[in-house]
Protein backbone atom coordinates (compact mmCIF):
# COMPACT_ATOMS: atom_id res chain seq x y z
CA UNK A 1 0.00 0.00 0.00
CA UNK A 2 2.46 2.42 1.23
CA UNK A 3 4.64 1.58 -2.41
CA UNK A 4 2.87 4.06 -3.99
CA UNK A 5 4.78 6.83 -2.13
CA UNK A 6 8.75 4.93 -2.43
CA UNK A 7 10.92 6.86 -4.58
CA UNK A 8 13.27 5.03 -7.30
CA UNK A 9 15.78 6.71 -6.14
CA UNK A 10 17.04 9.23 -3.02
CA UNK A 11 19.69 11.65 -3.59
CA UNK A 12 20.77 14.68 -1.03
CA UNK A 13 20.79 17.30 -3.40
CA UNK A 14 19.96 17.54 -7.63
CA UNK A 15 23.55 18.03 -8.19
CA UNK A 16 23.99 14.47 -6.42
CA UNK A 17 21.88 12.44 -9.00
CA UNK A 18 24.03 10.06 -11.25
CA UNK A 19 22.67 11.80 -14.83
CA UNK A 20 24.95 9.24 -16.49
CA UNK A 21 22.72 6.38 -14.73
CA UNK A 22 19.48 8.20 -15.57
CA UNK A 23 21.29 8.13 -19.55
CA UNK A 24 21.73 4.84 -19.26
CA UNK A 25 18.14 3.95 -18.46
CA UNK A 26 16.63 5.93 -21.13
CA UNK A 27 15.42 9.04 -19.18
CA UNK A 28 15.38 12.19 -21.22
CA UNK A 29 13.22 14.20 -19.15
CA UNK A 30 13.34 15.84 -16.26
CA UNK A 31 10.33 17.10 -14.24
CA UNK A 32 11.30 19.23 -11.68
CA UNK A 33 9.91 20.96 -8.46
CA UNK A 34 11.25 24.68 -7.39
CA UNK A 35 10.67 25.17 -3.91
CA UNK A 36 13.03 23.13 -1.13
CA UNK A 37 14.01 20.94 -4.34
CA UNK A 38 15.72 23.51 -6.46
CA UNK A 39 15.71 26.18 -4.26
CA UNK A 40 14.83 27.41 -0.68
CA UNK A 41 11.41 28.34 -0.90
CA UNK A 42 12.09 31.99 -0.19
CA UNK A 43 14.16 32.39 -2.65
CA UNK A 44 12.88 33.67 -6.09
CA UNK A 45 15.20 33.79 -8.91
CA UNK A 46 17.21 30.40 -9.92
CA UNK A 47 20.56 30.82 -8.03
CA UNK A 48 23.91 29.78 -9.84
CA UNK A 49 23.80 26.30 -8.71
CA UNK A 50 20.41 25.96 -10.19
CA UNK A 51 21.74 27.51 -13.53
CA UNK A 52 24.62 25.55 -13.48
CA UNK A 53 22.69 22.14 -12.71
CA UNK A 54 20.17 22.85 -15.70
CA UNK A 55 22.70 23.93 -18.45
CA UNK A 56 25.00 20.47 -17.68
CA UNK A 57 21.67 18.48 -17.56
CA UNK A 58 20.54 20.12 -21.00
CA UNK A 59 23.87 19.70 -22.40
CA UNK A 60 23.80 15.79 -21.45
CA UNK A 61 20.32 16.12 -23.76
CA UNK A 62 17.81 15.93 -21.13
CA UNK A 63 14.37 17.52 -21.77
CA UNK A 64 13.02 19.84 -19.09
CA UNK A 65 10.07 21.23 -17.11
CA UNK A 66 9.40 22.66 -14.27
CA UNK A 67 5.98 21.46 -12.31
CA UNK A 68 5.26 23.18 -9.43
CA UNK A 69 2.07 24.13 -7.42
CA UNK A 70 3.31 27.83 -6.96
CA UNK A 71 1.31 30.41 -8.47
CA UNK A 72 2.51 32.03 -11.97
CA UNK A 73 4.32 35.05 -10.64
CA UNK A 74 6.30 32.63 -8.38
CA UNK A 75 7.36 30.46 -11.58
CA UNK A 76 7.67 33.20 -14.01
CA UNK A 77 9.90 35.00 -11.70
CA UNK A 78 11.94 31.57 -11.12
CA UNK A 79 12.17 30.67 -14.30
CA UNK A 80 13.43 33.76 -15.45
CA UNK A 81 17.45 32.84 -16.09
CA UNK A 82 16.86 29.50 -16.79
CA UNK A 83 14.14 29.96 -19.60
CA UNK A 84 12.81 25.88 -19.35
CA UNK A 85 8.88 24.87 -20.34
CA UNK A 86 6.89 24.79 -16.96
CA UNK A 87 3.67 24.41 -15.23
CA UNK A 88 2.35 26.48 -12.47
CA UNK A 89 -0.75 25.55 -10.59
CA UNK A 90 0.02 22.25 -11.18
CA UNK A 91 -1.90 20.70 -8.64
CA UNK A 92 0.64 17.59 -7.89
CA UNK A 93 -0.44 14.91 -6.91
CA UNK A 94 -2.26 15.15 -10.06
CA UNK A 95 -1.84 13.07 -12.88
CA UNK A 96 -3.00 15.74 -14.96
CA UNK A 97 -0.17 17.99 -14.94
CA UNK A 98 2.42 15.35 -14.84
CA UNK A 99 1.29 14.24 -18.56
CA UNK A 100 1.17 17.35 -20.24
CA UNK A 101 4.78 18.28 -19.07
CA UNK A 102 5.59 14.71 -20.76
CA UNK A 103 3.35 16.43 -24.03
CA UNK A 104 5.56 19.31 -23.96
CA UNK A 105 9.08 17.47 -23.67
CA UNK A 106 7.89 14.83 -26.18
CA UNK A 107 9.08 11.64 -23.92
CA UNK A 108 6.92 8.67 -22.51
CA UNK A 109 6.26 8.23 -18.69
CA UNK A 110 9.23 5.29 -19.09
CA UNK A 111 11.25 7.87 -20.35
CA UNK A 112 11.10 10.77 -17.39
CA UNK A 113 11.95 11.18 -14.47
CA UNK A 114 10.60 13.33 -11.38
CA UNK A 115 12.30 15.03 -8.95
CA UNK A 116 11.86 16.44 -5.65
CA UNK A 117 11.54 16.55 -2.44
CA UNK A 118 8.06 15.50 -1.03
CA UNK A 119 6.84 12.19 -1.12
CA UNK A 120 2.67 13.30 -1.34
CA UNK A 121 2.83 15.75 -4.23
CA UNK A 122 6.33 15.08 -6.53
CA UNK A 123 7.13 11.15 -5.87
CA UNK A 124 3.66 10.01 -5.96
CA UNK A 125 2.38 11.93 -8.59
CA UNK A 126 4.80 10.46 -10.67
CA UNK A 127 4.48 7.04 -9.46
CA UNK A 128 1.15 7.49 -10.15
CA UNK A 129 2.29 8.08 -13.82
CA UNK A 130 4.68 5.06 -13.82
CA UNK A 131 7.59 7.35 -14.09
CA UNK A 132 10.75 7.22 -12.50
CA UNK A 133 11.33 9.16 -9.20
CA UNK A 134 13.81 10.41 -7.14
CA UNK A 135 13.05 12.62 -3.88
CA UNK A 136 15.85 14.74 -2.59
CA UNK A 137 16.33 16.56 0.81
CA UNK A 138 13.93 19.40 1.49
CA UNK A 139 17.03 22.01 1.38
CA UNK A 140 15.91 24.50 3.65
CA UNK A 141 14.07 23.60 7.09
CA UNK A 142 11.81 26.83 6.90
CA UNK A 143 8.71 25.71 5.85
CA UNK A 144 5.09 26.39 5.82
CA UNK A 145 3.12 24.93 8.88
CA UNK A 146 0.87 22.51 6.29
CA UNK A 147 4.12 21.04 4.97
CA UNK A 148 5.74 20.31 8.40
CA UNK A 149 2.78 18.65 9.45
CA UNK A 150 3.44 16.45 5.92
CA UNK A 151 7.00 15.54 7.09
CA UNK A 152 5.65 13.95 9.95
CA UNK A 153 3.73 11.56 7.69
CA UNK A 154 6.70 11.43 5.09
CA UNK A 155 9.17 10.04 8.11
CA UNK A 156 6.68 7.02 8.96
CA UNK A 157 6.34 6.41 5.36
CA UNK A 158 10.35 6.57 4.68
CA UNK A 159 10.87 4.47 7.42
CA UNK A 160 8.55 1.53 6.18
CA UNK A 161 10.23 2.10 3.28
CA UNK A 162 14.00 1.75 4.78
CA UNK A 163 12.35 -1.69 6.85
CA UNK A 164 10.58 -3.38 3.45
CA UNK A 165 14.18 -2.69 1.38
Amino acid sequence: MLEKFYPDLQADRVQDIDLDFLVKNNIKGLILDIDNTLVPEHVEEADENTIAWIDKVRKMGFRVCIVSNASEKRVIKFNNKLNVDFIHRASKPSCKSFVKAMEIMNTKASETAVIGDQIFTDIYGGNKVDMFTILVTPIDKREYFFVRLKRIAEKFVLAKMKNKR
